[in-house]
């Protein structure tokens, strides 16, 4: 081995080293790009189901099924948008937030009717509270922090829901655009099998989106009804925001959780705690737990089984991996990501005893 061999051999292994840091560097900076055309796909995949009702059932042209799933997805964001309004002016009032001295006040009162109810109980509530150090650990700026991040991240909001609507007109417009992009990184001979898997992928994800609409939808009937029962203002929006906080494995339910039982306070500020709030407070959570155990052993296992073709503990192990490794974004993705690998697999490792056992049933 001569010394030309070596010297080209060093540059070859630093242009490779050179060329994946370029390459890893250009993803950092277009990595909202890539949030926009993640987010279109699976907005596509959802979509996908009613462009083909509409095309099959109705006998539609493409461009205009297309152009009315647009408009439903659209009328949809927009109804989810409005939806929200009144809650926000709702609480908004309820918090008098611009009557600091009446907010005082209510929270005093409710904050003393609490006290009052847990000593009776002989729980010593101020001390459990100076014993476990909370207060210390607030940080009072958290709230204008938050909503001075909601005003200047409007404007690149505006832009990435453009973004992300104009991409997914285009995937559902021609549902080969963002397989044949990937196509072009996929070495050759390989085509055939790498489209079986992408025509399959899309299949079990579009199903998968689908059943979390009816996850969703059933959270939302139940946890409406017990709002309702316990007299909690706006009812139906707070179920639909719980409902769909769902969505992240582990962390939406607690967040949810907690939000329902703020909210339903928050509703009632100036009522007495024991008559009034104690009361709709064990309605809120038994409705919350009745909605988690429906969720956890009826509605989760049959999407599952039924969409990605995976078990339950599969995917709870799965979820859990994911959640250590890549925290929340890791939780969201964990289920899609893991499909799409299990496809991969079995159309390329078919024969290995492994891929078999995981793959059995797609």
């Amino acid at each position: 081995m001569n010394s030309n061999t070596i010297t080209n051999g060093i540059l070859k292994a630093l242009g490779i080293i050179l060329g994946t840091f370029l390459v890893l560097f250009l993803l950092y900076k277009i990595q909202s790009i890539i949030v926009y055309i993640a987010i279109a796909a699976v907005i596509s995949l959802i979509g996908r189901p009613i462009v083909l009702f509409l095309r099959h059932k109705l006998k539609f042209r493409n461009i205009i099924a297309v152009i009315v799933t647009m408009l439903i997805l659209i009328g949809l964001l927009i109804g989810l948008v409005l939806l929200f309004i009144p809650l926000i002016i709702e609480q908004g009032q309820n918090l008098s937030l611009l009557d600091i001295d009446e907010l005082q006040n209510n929270v005093e009162g409710l904050y003393s009717q609490i006290i009052s109810y847990f000593d009776l109980k002989n729980i010593n509530v101020e001390q459990s509270i100076k014993d476990s150090n909370l207060l210390s650990k607030l940080d009072y700026s958290v709230i204008p922090n938050f909503l001075n991040s909601i005003i200047s991240g409007f404007g690149s909001f505006s832009i990435g829901l453009f973004s992300v609507l104009f991409i997914s007109f285009f995937f559902l417009k021609d549902s080969k655009l963002f397989e044949d992009g990937i196509m072009i990184f996929i070495p050759d001979g390989k085509e055939s099998r790498s489209k079986k898997s992408f025509t399959k992928i899309k299949d079990l994800l579009s199903r998968y989106f689908v059943g979390l609409i009816f996850q969703i939808l059933i959270l939302f009937i139940i946890y409406t009804i017990f709002l309702l029962i316990s007299g909690t203002d706006n009812a139906i929006v707070i179920a639909f925001l719980c409902a769909l906080l769902n969505l992240i494995p582990y962390v939406g339910p607690m967040v949810s959780g907690v939000l329902m039982i703020v909210l339903t306070m928050t509703s009632n500020l100036g009522e007495s705690f024991q008559d009034v709030i104690s009361p709709a407070l064990i309605w809120v959570i038994i409705g919350f737990v009745l909605g988690q155990l429906v969720d956890n052993f009826a509605s989760q296992p049959i999407i599952f089984s039924k969409s990605v073709k995976s078990h339950p503990l599969e995917i709870f192990l799965v979820i859990l991996i994911a959640g250590v490794l890549f925290g929340i974004i890791g939780l969201i993705v964990a289920i899609p990501a893991y499909t799409a690998i299990k496809v991969i697999l079995k159309e390329f490792l078919s024969e290995n005893k492994i891929v078999k056992q995981i793959t059995r049933g797609i």
